[in-house]
């Protein structure tokens, strides 16, 4: 494998994008996270030389798919899982998940509610409780507007963020299935 400085498609190269998404799905393995959870916290994380070149890249693929979600670029995010189907005044007065259906294989979703009579239906609820690092997105994004009225572009943005989390966690489990040794 040669080193190449700009992204190029040919065989047996890789460029400074291909490092960062190899390393950032490493980072994401649930795996990793548990193994070096005390190391996590206090030092710069061990990432681990990959066993082999298709791992390096099936690596490199999930990563880049989970860099790309997470910075709402990815086409996934754009395909809404959740509805928004009660008119209002659109202020976020008072935040609370209830749950609407009983967990299948994906889990439970149910609404997420900004107010009284206003909420975000079909939110799965593992995108509600989900976090990244000592943060649970979902919850802290409206917690932080609190008292303020959402705009259409607002309510886009929150349904892509849980979309984004509810990807992120396919993502993690996908890059958990592929060895990584630690």
């Amino acid at each position: 494998m040669t080193f190449t400085p700009e992204k190029e498609v040919q065989p047996g190269t890789f460029a400074p994008i291909d490092i960062l998404d190899y390393i950032y799905a490493v980072l994401h393995s649930p795996t990793y996270r548990e193994k070096y959870k005390e190391f996590l916290k206090i030092d710069f994380p061990r990432v681990p030389y990959p066993s082999d070149v298709a791992t390096f890249w099936q690596l490199v693929q999930l990563g880049g798919e989970l860099r790309q979600i997470h910075l709402l670029e990815s086409p996934s995010v754009e395909r809404y899982i959740t509805q928004y189907p009660e008119s209002g005044s659109n202020q976020v007065t008072a935040i609370q998940f209830r749950a609407t259906e009983q967990p299948d294989g994906d889990g439970a979703v149910g609404r997420v509610y900004i107010n009284d009579t206003q909420y975000f239906d079909s939110v799965p609820q593992r995108a509600w409780g989900f976090f990244i690092g000592g943060y649970q997105p979902a919850q802290k994004w409206l917690k932080d507007r609190k008292g303020r009225t959402l705009d259409y572009t607002d309510i886009l943005h929150y349904q892509k963020i849980i979309v984004a989390l509810t990807e992120t966690h396919k993502c993690m489990q996908a890059i958990d299935a592929i060895a990584i040794e630690a």
